[in-house]
């Protein structure tokens, strides 16, 4: 007799990871790299955090979905995700997007995304799907959110978070009656609708969902039919089934975020070069919201083998100088001043450079003299000497990418473009 595995045990449930993303929104950050694939943190990739929580949660049958720009985001599922045990039927496995007989298009939505792997999920016979956005950045246990979709019977139940109502117009805005049943669903409203009593909040559906198994595949199913869907989870799929009186749950995301530090639950999406640099800058806190020292709860990647980070002086005895900064390794840093920033791996600052509050990712050299300030540097810019950033808003503008927050963008593009 073959002994099921418990309805609580994650081995019930298939993990599946959208991970496709073309990420337009962050500009020439994913010319080459598709979003969840994109350097974050100093040494991670975004994607790292959702398959983190797959892991430590102990959701280790993980399905990752991938679609644009995807070469590097597969080696690094190669190389970094590979270790789960094969003979205990646990694997991160990437499923590129394909054209397969009788199938013109690519990926249109995220529900057609999970439709055309329908036949991947259901060889593995589960009772519950989690399905989760590969490029959003925070810490949570899953275990607590199927729980609760199990105890309370739900067809489908939404990871929801309270975020600032004009924020809202962002993501997929729920509304819940008193037992947090689900009983509207709008898509990125113009007006979103706010929490009752609490006029300036509303409640944001987070991408996380946990559903039945049987009610996924004959909702999928339903919609591939539906010649006017756009086949996608937020925009069709959910306010549907909603309309329709399924049983739609929220889970509370306090209830099952992970974080050591008070206050709200930490989550971003980021979508925008403004969000991007926004949550890096937010690991440069003395007290960071997300706590990614946090051994019970590891943030995993695949780790470069590369040489200890080293802070020299110059040759007129100017020190550098490193304040509420986070420095990755292989970097060498001589006679500069980092100032609130985040540096990645592989980071080279010549002397009498200032970096300060700057997001500098992997393998970039910045030249002698040099003025960094509220930027973003794009992995392999060849920063020349004397270049500044960050102090002309105009001259900015007219040489790279500058944000409706005032972030400059610079990529080894926009460098070849405006400084040959």
């Amino acid at each position: 007799m073959i002994l099921q595995p418990p309805p609580l045990s994650p081995r019930q449930t298939i993990t599946v990871v959208l991970a496709g993303g073309r990420g337009k929104r962050l500009g020439d950050l994913t010319e080459r790299f598709s979003k969840p694939g994109l350097d974050f943190g100093g040494q991670f990739k975004i994607i790292d955090f959702t398959l983190s929580n797959c892991v430590n949660s102990g959701f280790r049958r993980v399905m990752v979905l991938t679609q644009y720009n995807a070469h590097s985001l597969l080696e690094h599922l190669q190389l970094g995700w590979s270790f789960l045990s094969g003979q205990l039927n646990e694997f991160v496995h990437a499923y590129p997007a394909e054209q397969r007989q009788g199938v013109e298009n690519w990926y249109v939505g995220t529900a057609d995304a999970v439709f055309q792997n329908l036949r991947n999920i259901m060889a593995h016979n589960p009772r519950n799907v989690l399905v989760l956005a590969g490029d959003h950045v925070y810490l949570m246990d899953y275990k607590t959110f199927l729980q609760d979709h199990l105890a309370t019977e739900a067809d489908l139940t939404i990871t929801c978070t309270e975020v600032p109502r004009e924020e809202a117009r962002n993501y997929g805005v729920v509304q819940v009656d008193a037992q947090d049943r689900i009983v509207g669903f709008v898509e990125k409203p113009e007006d979103p609708p706010c929490i009752p009593g609490k006029p300036d909040r509303a409640l944001a559906s987070m991408g996380i969902y946990f559903f039945n198994a049987g009610f996924l595949y004959d909702q999928l199913k339903r919609d591939a039919s539906e010649l006017r869907s756009s086949h996608d989870f937020g925009r069709d799929l959910i306010p549907y089934v909603v309309a329709k009186g399924a049983r739609v749950m929220a889970h509370r995301f306090e209830r099952s975020c992970v974080q050591s530090a008070p206050g709200s639950p930490y989550w971003r999406d980021v979508g925008t070069l403004d969000s991007f640099w926004d949550a890096n800058m937010d690991l440069t806190c003395p007290r960071p919201p997300m706590d990614i020292y946090d051994d019970a709860w590891p943030v995993l990647t695949h780790m470069e083998q590369l040489p200890p980070t080293k802070f020299i002086r110059s040759e007129l005895e100017t020190s550098s100088t490193n304040h509420e900064s986070v420095v990755g390794i292989g970097c060498v840093l001589e006679g500069a001043r980092i100032l609130g920033s985040l540096l990645s791996n592989r980071v080279q600052i010549h002397p009498h450079s200032l970096v300060e509050e700057t997001v500098v990712l992997p393998d970039v050299d910045i030249g002698e003299g040099s003025r960094m300030r509220r930027a973003i540097l794009a992995r392999g810019c060849r920063i020349p000497r004397g270049l500044v950033v960050g102090e002309d808003p105009r001259e900015d503008a007219r040489r790279f990418h500058v944000t409706p927050e005032g972030i400059t963008l610079v990529t080894p593009r926009l460098l070849q473009r405006n400084l040959v």
